[in-house]
């Protein structure tokens, strides 16, 4: 059994041990991203476009997206 999975964040592929969560892939794609995502700066998406949990456990082809969260109030103007 391999020591590790392959996932996607932000269309690169990375490598994380078992028992990583989707914030885990974040960080080791991109710190700063992991920090805003534990901010609520920006969210979390799977390849549809659908929320993800920052603690939800990555399984091997797991595809991330880092997405800015946008203040409603900007997106009226």
């Amino acid at each position: 059994m391999p020591t590790e999975l392959r996932v996607y964040v932000n269309e690169q592929g990375i490598s994380v041990p078992h028992g990583a969560t989707a914030l885990d892939a974040v960080r080791v794609h991109n710190a700063a991203q992991a920090v805003d995502l534990a901010a609520g700066r920006s969210r979390l998406t799977d390849s549809r476009g659908l929320p993800i949990a920052v603690d939800t456990l990555v399984t091997t082809g797991d595809i991330f997206r880092v997405v800015a969260v946008r203040d409603r109030a900007e997106a009226t103007e």
